[in-house]
């Protein structure tokens, strides 16, 4: 790892950590705002989810603001100390689309300096969402696995056509190889039936 990623790791990720150790402990301010998001949102994934994850979300708004909480600590923790880093990433940015639009909706505000900070925190998300895809797909310069399939895939075309090319040789070489022994042989039956008209000529 380098010094670069030891350090915005856990910049990137302290923000979550400390939000969502707050969400558990006292989700009550945070229900208001959460309501008419998790309204929308959790019949749709109870619709689209299968049966056995549908079943255990959290029926109250607080216990699915503590879910959500649990799921930034968690994230962001895994996301300090690299462990599981690209899941923990990719878990957290989509939780925080939700969070985003229930705890920063500035168009629904008549205020306009209060507008004003509701737009300024959202387009903050949306640069923290923005470090949070490229963490999930940052594979410390190592090859990833769409890169691996693709060049494997390239690796074994040209490796089939390679061993094309080599059994066609091979069956060129095959092929002159039997015509020159068939030249032979015919040279040979040729010369044999010569010696036999000469013998049959003296006797």
């Amino acid at each position: 790892m380098t010094v670069v990623r030891a350090l915005a790791r856990p910049l990137l990720s302290v923000i979550f950590v400390v939000q969502g150790v707050n969400a558990i402990r006292n989700p009550e301010p945070l229900v208001p705002k959460a309501q008419p998001v998790t309204d929308r949102l959790v019949p749709m994934v109870k619709r689209v989810a299968p049966a056995q994850v549908g079943d255990r979300l959290p029926e109250t708004t607080a216990n699915l603001v503590r879910l959500n909480g649990a799921v930034h600590v968690i994230g962001g923790l895994a996301l300090a100390t690299g462990k599981g880093r690209r899941l923990a990433a990719g878990a957290l940015a989509a939780s925080l689309v939700p969070t985003t639009l229930a705890g920063h909706p500035f168009w629904q505000e008549k205020d306009p300096a209060v507008r004003n900070q509701q737009r300024i925190s959202f387009m903050k998300n949306l640069g923290v969402l923005g470090g949070l895809l490229l963490a999930a797909v940052d594979t410390e310069g190592k090859p990833g696995v769409a890169w691996r399939a693709s060049h494997g895939a390239k690796a074994a075309k040209r490796e089939t056509r390679r061993g094309a090319k080599a059994a066609k040789r091979e069956t060129k070489r095959g092929a002159e190889a039997a015509k020159r022994e068939a030249k032979q042989l015919a040279r040979e039956a040729k010369h044999a039936a010569k010696l036999a008209r000469a013998e049959l000529h003296l006797s």
